[in-house]
């Protein structure tokens, strides 16, 4: 059969699905882009999928039973928490052997070239999934000029794909207003287990508010492309102890500005569950989030969210009935929007049982099966520019 064009994939009834996942972030960074694979990689193997991940260096040399090839990483000069990888060839020669039916290319910026280089060279579909709005954080940090260039750069990189996967409704639009070809909607997911009112702790609630005082709080970075300077205007509200959960740059600053908030650094696991769930009101300050994972985690806990009218939290808040939302620049309608909560406790209820409701079938099961769908229709499509792969 020498000379014979074949494909690498699996016939019509492809069951199990080998996924090559080339993520510009993953372990020991945390972030959005770090979890989301980590939860991709848990549901692949308790579904019978076979996953390989390729990250910048540091990190595990696997995860959830695949192996992990670590690559050189940079930090982005603007957003010097997000290292992404160094591009290299290597990468082919580590798809080549892994023989994927797929490409996953996770917030492909740099080392998701050689992703996408590989899986051409191996005649293998790539998805890319769009995940940080590297445009807007560049803004955030006074590089206004560089919008045409990175919105160039990634247009170029995902229209290389056979689908790009936005997060959110109001992302999807964005992206095929700027001309980004083949965009599907897919969500994430939550961990129903961790993010649950039966965190909700009393013994940490008197700690946190000893006088009773209504529960405020912020889960996030503090930096600048979270805005989180927003906070300042909820400083004097009365009955009201801001909690602030997170660590970053800002922090410092924040600290001066909140003197009477609650700053108790980064946290994690049962720490991180019970803080989530034992909040009264939950407030989001970013205006780039293509999703908002805290959001849904404050709304999986049956807790109301506050949050800015932009990007992900417009599908996931519906304004008085789970949250409230205001305008991005808006510091007076954040500060209006808490003051309606924190007076009304009647208010918090039924909107916390409406929270619950609004993420019931988001588990990350149901969400990563949908997303080996889009793995299917890949393998099973035909990109423009494909080229046949010839054996030798």
């Amino acid at each position: 059969m020498s000379g014979a064009a074949v494909r690498w994939c699996a016939p019509v009834t492809l069951g199990a699905v080998k996924v090559a996942i080339v993520t510009e972030s993953f372990l020991p960074r945390v972030n959005g882009v770090t979890n989301s694979v980590c939860r991709i990689l848990e549901q692949l193997a308790a579904g019978g999928h076979e996953a390989l991940v390729v990250a910048p260096r540091p990190g595990p040399d696997g995860y959830a039973g695949a192996p992990v090839e670590l690559v050189p990483g940079v930090a982005l000069p603007f957003y010097s928490s997000f290292v992404v990888g160094v591009p290299a060839r290597r990468v082919t020669s580590v798809l080549r052997d892994f023989r994927p039916d797929v490409v996953h290319l996770a917030s492909p910026l740099v080392l998701g070239t050689s992703g996408l280089a590989a899986a051409r060279r191996l005649d293998v579909p790539a998805v890319a999934v769009f995940q940080t709005d590297i445009a807007g954080f560049a803004r955030r940090y006074g590089l206004r000029a560089t919008d045409p260039l990175i919105w160039w750069w990634l247009r170029r990189l995902h229209a290389g794909a056979e689908r790009t996967l936005a997060p959110s409704t109001p992302v999807v639009a964005e992206l095929e207003r700027r001309g980004f070809p083949r965009v599907h909607l897919w969500g994430r997911g939550v961990d129903r287990r961790r993010f649950h009112p039966r965190h909700r702790s009393a013994a940490l609630r008197a700690r946190l508010a000893p006088g009773g005082e209504i529960l405020v709080g912020y889960v996030g970075r503090l930096a600048a492309e979270k805005r989180p300077g927003l906070l300042a205007h909820l400083a004097d509200l009365p009955g009201v102890r801001l909690v602030v959960v997170g660590d970053g740059p800002e922090e410092r600053s924040l600290r001066r500005r909140l003197p009477d908030a609650v700053f108790t650094g980064f946290r994690t696991g049962t720490e991180l569950s019970e803080l989530m769930a034992s909040l009264d009101v939950f407030v989001h300050t970013g205006a780039d989030d293509t999703f908002c994972q805290t959001v849904q985690e404050a709304l999986a806990c049956g807790v109301p969210v506050v949050a800015a009218a932009a990007g992900g939290p417009l599908d996931l808040v519906r304004p008085c009935v789970n949250g409230l939302l205001y305008a991005p620049d808006d510091a007076e309608g954040l500060r209006a929007a808490v003051v309606t909560l924190a007076a009304d406790a009647g208010l918090r209820r039924s909107m916390g049982l409406r929270a619950l409701e609004s993420v019931h079938g988001r588990g990350w099961d149901t969400v990563c099966a949908e997303l080996v769908g889009h793995y299917r229709e890949a393998v099973h499509g035909t990109a423009p520019g494909r080229r046949a792969k010839t054996a030798a």
